[in-house]
């Protein structure tokens, strides 16, 4: 009986047990066998030690029963439940989950709204690809103006530095101006030393003027060119900016010639080079259109935007010499030349413009 109490009071130790409440326990296990009321009170006090967790949000319940599912090897997308992670959701309220219906009916809607706002592609023209290979074909030849004295024959036995700047100052006069009349232009400007930025710089604005004529707006070109000349000097080291940004900085640059500087200088093809050729001829082949509608483009930078949504990258930049050309010899602005057109077939507006060539004949403007 000694023995006995001895070792209960050695179990039952404070220097032994490792805190309060694993003490309770050990009283409560070594008088168990003689109290079936404290069996009762241990397994109360076991479920009372126990933490109550705070209730599972809608998310985690769907995340855990789609575990639940992985681990039974049942296929994930019979949960209904299962929200997949969309960024586009976020501007989607939260909403309880109270049946599987409910949350399928969610999923489907907005699934629905993330489609119709992302997929939205501008399909290319019928036959295009007939169409440009048949200009293509009509263009081997390299009779147009534009393949012996466009802009990206500027200064093409210079060195690259002061190449690229001879293609920006021909770029620059050859708005609203032929080719030969701007080929001529810098024929003169070489001839006298000014196809240098510094030289340029040097240059009275009305000497200047008086070599670039008759480029249309000489006067202003002549003021436009001194001042880009100054700049490429003072920002470039006397090289010419190689940004699309940069270049329309510049006065008298616009999209068309940056697009066009970009390409032919720096080989850095970013968008289309659209003058008032690739601009008409796009919309007589039915090519662009104003933005949400089927009415033909009303200006170039309209034209750019519309083409660049389908047309094939690869084209971007041969597509500028290649309408230019055309439009010089075949597709004229006033009677063009349909009936020897290799594409009048496939044409929407083949013949639909006056092509006599008797002035009386009052002319049709293009589009």
């Amino acid at each position: 009986m000694h023995l006995a109490l001895l070792v209960s009071r050695i179990r039952l130790s404070p220097a032994t047990m490792p805190s309060t409440r694993s003490a309770s326990a050990s009283r409560l296990l070594v008088r168990a066998d003689l109290n079936p009321v404290v069996r009762e009170v241990k397994r109360e006090s076991s479920v009372s030690f126990d933490i109550p967790k705070p209730k599972a949000s809608a998310s985690f319940k769907r995340k855990r029963v789609k575990r639940e599912l992985e681990v039974n090897g049942e296929h994930h997308k019979k949960q209904f439940g299962v929200v997949p992670d969309i960024e586009d959701f976020r501007y989607e309220k939260a909403k309880t989950l109270t049946s599987s219906s409910k949350a399928t009916a969610s999923l489907v809607k907005v699934e629905k709204k993330v489609r119709v706002s992302s997929v939205i592609k501008v399909g290319a023209p019928d036959n295009w690809e007939a169409v440009l290979g048949g200009i293509k074909s009509m263009r081997l030849s390299g009779e147009a103006p534009v393949d012996t004295k466009g802009c990206e024959k500027a200064g093409s036995l210079l060195p690259p530095k002061e190449r690229r700047f001879a293609v920006l100052i021909s770029t620059m006069m050859s708005s609203q101006t032929k080719d030969e009349v701007t080929h001529a232009a810098v024929e003169r400007l070489s001839e006298n030393g000014l196809l240098d930025p510094d030289a340029i710089v040097r240059t009275d604005e009305t000497t200047l003027a008086n070599l670039i004529k008759p480029v249309g707006f000489y006067q202003r070109k002549a003021q436009f060119i001194k001042e880009a000349s100054k700049i490429c000097l003072e920002r470039f080291g006397g090289d010419i900016p190689d940004s699309l940004n940069e270049l329309l900085a510049l006065r008298g640059v616009g999209p068309k010639m940056a697009h066009l500087v970009m390409s032919i200088a720096w080989k850095n093809t970013q968008g289309i080079c659209v003058d008032t050729h690739v601009h008409r001829i796009s919309n007589r082949l039915g090519w662009v259109f104003r933005e949400g509608t089927k009415q033909k483009t009303t200006t170039p930078e309209q034209t750019r935007i519309s083409l660049e949504k389908w047309l094939p990258k690869d084209e971007w930049e041969p597509i500028n010499p290649l309408l230019v050309g055309f439009g010089q010899t075949i597709c004229t602005p006033l009677r063009p030349k349909c009936d020897k057109c290799g594409i009048n077939s496939l044409c929407p507006s083949a013949f639909k413009e006056s092509s006599s060539s008797n002035p009386k004949q009052k002319k049709t403007r293009s589009p």
